[in-house]
């Protein structure tokens, strides 16, 4: 069998692997030192576009200059922080990013309040420690650590969810691109091409601010939410398509009008107004995202193709759609009810069966 249908989640290098082989052939420009691609091939892999005969799928859609911006930075000394609103696809951008450099996007490190300072820099295997001493066979390096060693990138998710401390220990690394160890009395130098490539969650503002001195260390970028309605639409498409796929659901895509009517809900919630601005609506207290659309109609093709008839119900959308939305019991659920009765019971009779499949779960 397919090794690739033994994996939930295939990484971006392995899962467009096709795509980077053809770019890499018809890839005519010079390529920084320890890149895999040039900056143009680069863009491409992100954007979308052709090599030879190889169709390349856009990984983001979304402003292009963005794209450049970031490919530009990291063939620079300064590392690249995302920031966003969740559902923006700063990760996507990250993983995709890395995959096309340098064919691994698996060097990350993952921020919680609970990462610590060696999950930054090094660590040791404590059992080898105690029986031989300090020495390279007992060190345990982090992600950054390796990508320092081959000159390659490193991705931090959710920096801002690290304490204070931690995000400090990326400072030295930043500026002088070293790594002191002074249990073996050696530094690590990183090698030509290292970088670090973070994002952040506009919504974790005042969780744990980056200090300014930190913040100096990178470039920084900020991903805005789709700009509009069919900007969303064909990125929650093609998404869904593509996790579908990947999950083999036994499932017809949701119809454009489904597709449609999931999007415009959540940008009206998201901006407090209906998309003719004609009416404020009260936005419920979770995040309402794009990365929450697509997770949606993934799931009601689940329950078509498991309980249904493989074509996706608006009944299979609004059981979606109440989770999605009402987070907090009690406030959320007069919010969704109260969006229900003013703005989606006035849209006539294409909206009649989806507001009857909402109201009877909120009820």
């Amino acid at each position: 069998m397919d090794q690739k249908q033994n994996v939930l989640r295939l990484p971006a290098e392995r899962l467009y692997r096709e795509e980077l082989e053809a770019l890499q052939q018809a890839d005519k420009d010079s390529r920084p030192s320890g890149w895999m691609l040039s900056p143009r091939a680069v863009l491409t892999f992100i954007t979308g576009g052709k090599a030879g005969k190889v169709d390349i799928t856009p990984k983001y859609i979304g402003n292009r200059r963005i794209v450049e911006i970031a490919i530009a930075t990291l063939l620079t000394d300064r590392a690249l922080l995302l920031i966003g609103e969740p559902g923006t696809a700063k990760s996507w951008l990250s993983e995709n990013l890395t995959a096309a450099i340098h064919g691994d996007s698996g060097k990350t490190v993952q921020g919680t309040a609970g990462t610590s300072e060696e999950q930054i820099r090094y660590s040791w295997n404590y059992a080898m420690l105690l029986a031989h001493g300090p020495n390279d066979d007992a060190l345990i390096k982090s992600p950054i650590y390796r990508a320092m060693e081959c000159g390659g990138i490193a991705r931090f998710e959710e920096i801002s969810r690290c304490a204070s401390e931690v995000q400090d220990a990326l400072i030295s690394i930043l500026s002088e691109k070293t790594i002191s160890i002074p249990e073996l009395g050696k530094e690590l130098s990183a090698a030509k091409g290292f970088s670090i490539i973070a994002t952040a969650n506009t919504r974790d503002r005042g969780v744990n601010d980056m200090s300014a001195a930190l913040k100096r260390r990178f470039n920084i970028l900020v991903l805005p939410s789709p700009s509009d309605l069919e900007t969303e639409v064909e990125i929650v498409r093609k998404r869904v398509q593509e996790i579908a796929a990947s999950y083999e659901l036994k499932a017809s895509a949701p119809e454009e009008e489904a597709v449609r009517k999931v999007v415009a809900i959540f940008r009206e919630l998201r901006n407090g107004m209906t998309l003719d601005s004609k009416e404020k609506v009260k936005p419920p207290s979770g995040v309402i995202s794009t990365a929450e659309a697509i997770s949606l109609l993934t799931n009601s093709m689940a329950l078509a193709a498991s309980f249904g008839t493989g074509q996706v119900r608006d009944e299979d959308i609004a059981a979606g759609l109440q989770g999605a939305i009402v987070k907090d019991e009690e406030k959320d659920r007069i919010v969704w009810k109260q969006y229900l009765d003013n703005v989606m019971k006035k849209r006539g009779s294409e909206w009649r069966s989806l507001y009857n499949a909402c109201r009877e779960m909120n009820d």
